[in-house]
């Protein structure tokens, strides 16, 4: 019950603390799973970002326009999804980073 009320909380904290709550609970966990979850949503997060900051310089070109759009609903989606699959019990790996680690 632990690690699922951890994985919700990395999932959720991308809401509230995208960036200090995973790095945290990498830190006091000792389950391998919960790592890998926290440094997956950690990069995606900061992937996330940079993607937002990239867009947001191609606004002027309006191109970057829709990407902010399709970014934003693609920043409170997936984390929704992991939260539902951490409730299920499921793994979940984030898209584009879920390779990156292991």
């Amino acid at each position: 019950m632990q690690s699922t009320g951890l994985k919700v909380l990395v999932h959720a904290s991308a809401f509230f603390m995208p960036f200090l709550v995973p790095f945290i609970v990498f830190l006091v966990t000792d389950d391998k799973e919960v790592k890998k979850l926290s440094i997956q949503a950690l990069l995606f997060q900061l992937v996330l970002g940079a993607l937002f900051f990239v867009s947001s310089l191609l606004v002027v070109v309006l191109i970057g326009i829709p990407m902010l759009f399709i970014l934003g609903i693609v920043g409170i989606i997936v984390p929704v999804l992991g939260i539902i699959k951490a409730l299920n019990g499921e793994e979940f790996d984030y898209p584009i980073v879920g390779m990156w680690y292991y």
